[in-house]
């Protein structure tokens, strides 16, 4: 068949797009998180840092090829604040499957909850990685096909690369005869349909690599899909469950920024381990309602009378309310607007008397504490929960802090946080943590906090100091010993506030608790955090 002779411009128009594959092929990213070299510095200090980030690694390479590649990429999705991915064209053909896994997290709603707890902090999205483990080895594994077919696309697509330098080649042969030609630069015909097989050959290799790597990946992409979703949302809550251990323990965000990598990661695993982990919740609660009362404390506190309000405070009722009491017609009205809260009364401000000297929790740990009441909680859990709110209580009005921890005459441990200096997570774990078991005696507590609040007096005379006694056993004392413990209250006027926990008969008129204490309350709940609710609003 005759044929128009063509010029060299003809067959290169047809051959551009091969002429540029191979270099083209090898900018193709193997990350699908686009990322800067500030990103990259951030992924490869935590690796460092994080053993359990090695380890996973490691597990993964024995099965599975790209894994540190996907790792990367999990962190950095969880890491940056916006994540951007690249396009899938754009991606080095060995990483499809990778980075199906990321666009299914970064597409799901569980991975934008899970990025407002770690956008920005590479302790929580490097503990975003390791919560999605499982779930990463399960993608992996029901995706091993798809990878497969992708290994071989790679393969493919180097035969295409091989393919597409034959194209160059045959270009190059018909530009060399074309100069030879009779000087019209018409390319011969048997050289125009070389580099036409050239470009043919080449295009059926590249449709053959994009098919092995599309069916593989449509395989697996509602598999992926639905794991990355479960994934997040695990990964999420774990992260969540963390930072609320942190909250509860009273460990700021900014104090966890400064913390190194290791430290954190030391502190989360002791908080999830700790003799109270299980009661974190309690403890922060506990924390929160005290934080609340402290805020409250002016509201009822006696002082300038500034107007009327509503309420039900019957020691601030207006006589005029009080005058329908003496009409038997209008007592259940009365009872109405009592009850909602509505009965007129004089509405005051000021501030309450507290104390001034060093706050003192004494706190029982005598075998006996370790019982559990309603709910399950253990009377140690509480009282460890009230002391920890009575911490932050000194915290807040610059006291200094002592926590006692007594069972048997002979077993005392004392706990110093003085007010100018921070309180340590680790000491303050180390106060929490501490059971002694054995019995209970009250003298030797008692006499170890009035010999601080007298060293408080002697060294910068303070005086009205509040003790506070949390014990579920009643135990005697001398009359020797109370006498001079009587003498030091009058000296040094502290005051005692006692909390019976779970043993009515320890706070019942005429106990020793209730002779030692100026205030005493009975706590049976121990769910209930506001049972000690006036106790630090009277502190």
């Amino acid at each position: 068949m005759d044929r128009t002779p063509s010029t060299i411009n003809e067959p290169a128009s047809r051959a551009g797009k091969w002429l540029g594959l191979p270099a083209a092929a090898s900018q193709r990213h193997t990350a699908a998180v686009v990322a800067d070299r500030f990103d990259q510095i951030t992924w490869r200090d935590t690796y460092e840092q994080s053993a359990g980030l090695r380890e996973l690694a490691e597990e993964l390479h024995e099965r599975h090829d790209c894994t540190t590649d996907l790792l990367t990429d999990v962190f950095l999705a969880a890491y940056k604040v916006s994540p951007r991915l690249h396009e899938r064209a754009e991606m080095d053909l060995s990483r499809l499957v990778n980075h199906q896994v990321i666009t299914a997290l970064v597409e799901s709603p569980e991975f934008a909850e899970l990025r407002r707890e770690t956008a920005g902090d590479p302790y929580a999205a490097a503990m975003a990685v390791l919560a999605q483990a499982a779930a990463l080895r399960g993608m992996l594994e029901r995706s091993r096909k798809a990878q497969q077919q992708a290994e071989q696309a790679k393969k493919t697509q180097q035969d295409a690369e091989g393919a597409a330098t034959a194209v160059s080649d045959a270009l190059q042969q018909a530009a060399d005869e074309a100069d030879r030609s009779d000087g019209s630069g018409t390319v011969p015909a048997p050289a125009a349909d070389a580099v036409q097989q050239a470009i043919e050959a080449a295009a059926a290799v590249a449709r053959r690599a994009a098919q092995d790597a599309a069916q593989g990946l449509a395989a697996a992409v509602p598999g992926i899909r639905a794991a990355a979703r479960k994934a997040a949302a695990t990964a999420a809550e774990a992260v969540r469950e963390e930072a609320a251990l942190m909250r509860a323990w009273g460990v700021g965000p900014g104090e966890l920024e400064r913390m190194p990598f290791d430290q954190r990661a030391r502190l989360a695993e002791r908080l999830r381990t700790g003799r109270l982990a299980q009661w974190a919740e309690l403890i922060g609660r506990f924390r929160q309602m005290a934080s609340g009362e402290r805020a409250r404390k002016v509201e009822n506190a006696p002082g300038e009378l500034v107007g009327v309000t509503l309420g039900n405070d019957l020691s601030r009722v207006i006589p005029s309310e009080l005058a329908n009491l003496g009409l038997p017609e209008l007592r259940a009205v009365f009872a109405v607007r009592y009850a909602a809260g509505e009965l007129m009364l004089y509405d005051s401000q000021g501030e309450q008397t507290t104390g001034q000297g060093a706050i003192i929790a004494c706190v029982d740990t005598s075998h006996s504490m370790y019982e559990a009441g309603p709910g399950g909680v253990t009377r140690e859990a509480w009282a460890k929960a009230c002391a920890l709110a009575l911490l932050d209580q000194a915290r807040d009005a610059g006291r200094d802090f002592v926590g006692i921890l007594f069972s048997a005459a002979d077993k005392i441990q004392v706990f110093r946080f003085p007010a100018g200096r921070p309180a340590g997570i680790d000491q303050v774990l180390d106060f929490a943590e501490t059971f002694l078991g054995g019995g209970t005696s009250y003298q030797a507590p008692l006499t170890a906090a009035g010999a601080l609040l007298e060293e408080e007096f002697n060294a910068a005379a303070r005086t009205r100091g509040d003790i506070v006694m949390i014990t579920d056993d009643e135990c005697g004392v001398t009359e020797e010993w109370m006498r001079g413990w009587n003498d030091a209250k009058h000296l040094l006027g502290f005051r005692v506030f006692g909390v019976a926990i779970g043993a009515p008969r320890t706070a019942e008129a005429g106990s020793v608790l209730e002779a030692l204490c100026d205030n005493l309350r009975s706590i049976e709940d121990l769910t209930d955090v506001h049972a000690a609710a006036d106790l630090f609003r009277v502190i």
